[in-house]
């Protein structure tokens, strides 16, 4: 298991764009990618799982990739979510 945070920057939070567009990136690896924030956890595959989180500007998550590439997934993910948000 691979894990890293990432402290949002986006003052409007981590919406539905971002979301989605990480959604997509997640689906990329054939790991299991969950988001953490406050003990609460998503399926990052799962759009509505992870607005479920309702993730404001300047919180931080955890990301957690496990699995085959789950390697290669935490470091595109974490260099995507600079990217988006």
């Amino acid at each position: 298991m691979q894990q890293f945070e990432y402290t949002i920057n986006d003052p409007a939070g981590f919406h539905a764009r971002p979301a989605g567009a990480f959604v997509k990136k997640a689906k990329e690896f054939p790991c299991t990618v969950t988001i953490i924030k406050d003990g609460k956890k998503a399926d990052a595959s799962k759009m509505f799982s992870l607005m479920g989180l309702g993730i404001k500007g300047g919180e931080t998550i955890v990301v957690t990739t496990e699995g085959e590439q789950e390697q290669e997934a935490a470091t595109a993910l974490q260099a995507y979510l600079a990217e988006i948000v």
